[in-house]
């Protein structure tokens, strides 16, 4: 009698990153961890568009008298014709201007997550936290929402904290300790952990979309064209032109703004919570990847470092900086799929 191989257990459990311009997921697979992405972006174009919309397989939803193309094309041809793309979410979270975005959204969701494996397979999702800055925005609507999406494509939908996501895929070696920063485009989101136990979290409603809108104003652009220059390899330490020396300025405002909202928070948080010893601070998200972006936020740093109430031991890059979020809710999502 021939002895029969097990065959191998699946790896169930799914990450999302739901972000303002970028939807990321991630899944374990037999090759490692595997990503999909998508830009989180549509554009409207005449009906008559359509013909040639297939011809070039671009993805685009018929609504009404128009045709809605999505994602990487839709920013593309944004930039091609001067118009700005439409967001199905804005400032970090669903959108209320744009009637089209829970349709968007759905058809965007459903293209990175793909069908679950198994009936109500975990998905783990990323939400922000309260911004500090807004007071009268919550995260009640936009959670339940992204949730209801995530439902719809066959998962079970489980929120979690974006920042706590980068703790859980960037500190290990530190114990699952340090303070993270996401740096999005609609908003930055804040945690800090220690031996996994959050301890403060906390976003502020300005991110790459902060610094698009204020390059652009400033130089007669347009924030699509800002957002090009921004990835196409600028060097924030040395800027060649009046469009980059514009956004240099806004990354300099943004990181120092981020960095008082971090002193300050802690500061009131002091009495409950106190730090055993240094931590990291790590920093990741989409706005994060422009050229020469740590050794910028670092000279920023190091000019508050003395009045930072947070013992830092090292400033580090998430390895990846577009993924390292949607790698966090995977390994929530494996450990929530085990506890099933």
């Amino acid at each position: 009698m021939s002895e029969q191989k097990a065959k191998p257990k699946k790896s169930l459990g799914v990450g999302a990153d739901i972000g303002t311009m970028n939807l990321v997921s991630a899944r374990r697979t037999d090759k490692g961890v595997e990503t999909t992405r998508i830009r989180d972006v549509f554009l409207d174009l005449p009906p008559d568009a359509k013909r040639m919309l297939r011809i070039g397989n671009i993805d685009y939803i018929e609504k009404d008298d128009e045709i809605l193309i999505v994602g990487d094309a839709a920013l593309e041809t944004a930039n091609i014709f001067g118009k700005e793309a439409r967001r199905p979410l804005q400032a970090g979270m669903i959108s209320a201007s744009e009637v089209d975005s829970l349709e968007v959204l759905g058809l965007l969701v459903s293209h990175i997550l793909g069908e679950p494996q198994v009936k109500d397979e975990v998905c783990v999702y990323s939400v922000p936290a309260p911004p500090i800055d807004q007071v009268d925005r919550d995260i009640i609507y936009h959670r339940g929402v992204v949730g209801r999406i995530i439902e719809e494509c066959g998962y079970k939908a489980i929120p979690s904290n974006e920042a706590m996501a980068i703790i859980y895929s960037e500190t290990a070696d530190d114990g699952f300790s340090g303070l993270s920063i996401s740096m999005g485009s609609g908003m930055c989101n804040v945690a800090l952990a220690v031996n996994t136990i959050e301890g403060l979290s906390f976003s502020v409603g300005r991110g790459g979309d902060f610094i698009d809108a204020g390059a652009a104003r400033s130089v007669g652009s347009t924030q699509a064209r800002i957002c090009t220059i921004k990835e196409k390899g600028l060097d924030l330490n040395a800027p060649k032109n009046r469009d980059e020396e514009a956004i240099v300025f806004y990354y300099k405002d943004l990181i120092t703004y981020l960095l008082d909202q971090i002193a300050q928070r802690f500061k009131s948080i002091q009495g409950q919570f106190s730090l055993p010893r240094p931590i990291p601070l790590v920093v990741g998200g989409g706005t994060s990847m422009a050229g020469g972006f740590m050794e910028f936020f670092e000279s920023v740093f190091e000019g508050k470092r003395k009045r930072f109430p947070i013992e830092i031991s090292k400033i580090k890059h998430a390895e990846e900086p577009l993924n390292v979020v949607a790698y966090g809710l995977l390994v929530q999502a494996l450990q929530e799929q085990d506890d099933e």
